[in-house]
């Protein structure tokens, strides 16, 4: 049994959608009259929103735990712990068993938070992995104040189920957030600052209600004053519909950015992975994306070492990546993640061959990545200022291609300022402020 606490600190793993939630929960806290603090060594209620895609997720989260058990003692406190997220989903009572935690939560069920965390003061058992079917949006308090590009959850769950991949099991199915529920959100973040907004999803171009798409829910946010961009991520091919495509053309704030996993350039790998698309209609979806919108940025997810993967399917991967051009992208080597089909799949592939290959994939990608920075040079664009960079009076903002922007002059976070990129390096521009024209 612990005190009530009245100083909370959320420290968010992985995804932008665990980002998303964190900043949820740490409202949900404020609601109740705590109050946020920056040192998660000093605070009476550490919140752990973990992510359970990655390798050893588990025992990094077992380890954080006695991290923060051992230097908020150092400080003469004994923090009430709460582990939420996937890996809270994944474990469930085990954690509590195993680490002895004070609140367990998953992430169909992080509203239940305030409720929990009373009964943890109480000394009551408190852990929630239920999915309910009611969601858990409406849940929630109204929003504050929210920096200039936020995050806006429209689609959880994934019916995908590729073989490889936990969320199926720790985010459940696909469920899509209600049109109306969704602008409302939308209205509600302008209000309390935001310019930009990316919508997200397990497979946020799944998202649908009641015969609408994600381009129609595009279409509603574009008709907001005030709000100057929109993004989304992650999507799935499968569901790139003809209206999406479209809106990349005709909705002037949708961003030149597309962010589209496709794991492995070989067809039999993408089958075993259970993927449901192969590689020659991947690569005539980014066509056509591309005659809709000839500027677009595109990004991908790579996993290196699937199972049975041959020196002959990793070429084909490659041979991928340089057909595309990606201007980002993300890839890893495959860890096997309990639970799953691919887990138990046969002719593993060795460490040794996957860091072999993940460092050839990766020097593709960064070539590519650096190409697309440096044809950039010379263009003018405007950049959405996001947060202070490391030298005096350097701001770092966004590109409308997601490019980071480091630019030095007379302009304020929240600004959105028309540069010219002057300079590219591997992962970022420098832009230079382009003086508006006289009247």
């Amino acid at each position: 049994m612990k005190p009530a606490p009245k100083t909370y600190h959320v420290k968010s793993f992985g995804c932008q959608m665990n980002v998303y939630d964190g900043d949820r929960m740490g409202e949900l806290m404020a609601a109740q009259g705590l109050t946020a603090t920056d040192d998660q060594f000093a605070a009476d209620l550490v919140i752990l929103n973990t992510c359970h895609i990655r390798e050893r997720a588990t025992e990094k989260v077992y380890s954080d735990i006695g991290r923060i058990r051992k230097e908020s003692g150092k400080l003469g406190g004994s923090p009430m712990i709460a582990v939420a997220g996937c890996v809270a989903q994944a474990e469930g009572a085990e954690i509590v068993r195993r680490a002895k935690v004070d609140v367990v939560v998953g992430p169909q069920a992080y509203h239940n938070l305030p409720n929990l965390v009373a009964r943890a003061s109480r000394g009551e058992a408190a852990l929630d992995t239920e999915m309910p079917v009611d969601m858990k949006f409406g849940h929630l308090p109204a929003r504050r104040r929210v920096p200039p590009s936020a995050f806006l959850t429209v689609q959880e769950g994934c019916d995908k189920f590729c073989t490889y991949c936990v969320v199926p099991y720790t985010r459940g199915a696909e469920v899509s957030r209600p049109f109306a529920q969704i602008v409302d959100e939308a209205k509600a973040l302008v209000d309390a600052g935001a310019k930009e907004i990316t919508l997200l999803g397990q497979n946020v171009n799944a998202w649908d209600d009641d015969g609408r798409g994600l381009h129609d829910l595009i279409a509603a946010l574009d008709r907001i004053k005030g709000l100057a961009r929109i993004r989304y991520t992650t999507s799935h091919p499968n569901d790139m519909a003809d209206g999406l495509i479209a809106a990349h053309r005709d909705v002037e704030k949708l961003m030149p950015f597309l962010h589209l996993p496709v794991q492995s350039g070989s067809d039999r790998i993408l089958k075993a992975m259970n993927r449901s698309h192969a590689r020659d209609g991947y690569l005539r979806l980014l066509d056509r994306v591309r005659v809709a919108r000839p500027d677009i940025a595109l990004s991908g997810d790579f996993i290196v070492g699937f199972p049975g993967e041959t020196e002959a399917d990793f070429a084909e991967t490659l041979s991928l990546v340089a057909a595309v051009g990606y201007a980002q992208a993300y890839s890893f080597k495959y860890s096997p993640r309990p639970g799953t089909p691919a887990a138990t799949m046969a002719d593993q592939i060795a460490p040794d061959v996957m860091d072999e290959r993940l460092q050839r994939l990766q020097a593709a990608l960064n070539r590519d990545q650096a190409a697309f920075n440096a044809a950039s040079v010379g263009k003018r664009c405007a950049v959405l200022l996001e947060r202070k960079g490391k030298l005096e009076g350097q701001l770092i903002g966004k590109s409308p291609w997601l490019q980071s922007v480091h630019l030095v002059g007379d302009a304020a976070i929240g600004d959105l300022v028309e540069v010219e990129i002057i300079e590219a390096g591997a992962n970022s521009v420098m832009g230079e402020r382009v003086a508006p024209p006289q009247s």
